[in-house]
């Protein structure tokens, strides 16, 4: 059996914190965007074109937030039949549709994150911002290992 190096345990000890915080955050998004009849996979889709400035197609907003593309078509399809998104023709790809959120959607998207603000800076408290940027620094290098690891192994190398 292949033992982990101290490096390798302590990062598996931090993957599943990850894991296990994923469960509380999304439980937590729920609560935030609920009252404005949205979810937090809703709020995160919503967010990626926020977050972008431009309208994104479906595929855009998959690969941006690792999400499944048919994931997002039918949160999409669902924000769109209750007017927080709007598809707009996309003239290099007639199938893949823009989208941009709907006056309804932009008013929804600015409370919540008003309401995060509130409950993020809440949640920081004790915390410095350089624990916080190290903390996203550690794991955007292994977020990007782990890309580069799932690549070579499609490839047949190691």
């Amino acid at each position: 059996m292949i033992k982990h190096s101290p490096e390798g345990a302590a990062l598996t000890e931090l993957i599943l914190e990850v894991f296990r915080c994923n469960g509380e955050l999304l439980d937590a998004g729920n609560k935030l965007t609920e009252p404005h009849g949205l979810t937090s996979a809703r709020w995160q889709v919503m967010g990626a074109i926020d977050l972008a400035g431009v309208p994104l197609t479906v595929a855009q907003i998959a690969r941006r937030m690792g999400l499944a593309r048919q994931g997002v078509q039918r949160i999409a399809n669902d924000l769109e039949k209750q007017s927080f998104l709007e598809f707009e023709p996309n003239i290099d790809h007639k199938r893949s549709p823009h989208l941009s959120l709907s006056k309804k959607g932009s008013k929804a998207l600015k409370a919540i994150k008003d309401e995060q603000a509130l409950w993020v800076n809440q949640l920081a408290d004790g915390l410095s911002e350089r624990q916080l940027k190290s903390a996203v620094k550690i794991l955007q290098t292994a977020r990007g290992k782990s890309v580069n690891t799932k690549q070579t192994k499609r490839m047949g190398t190691k």
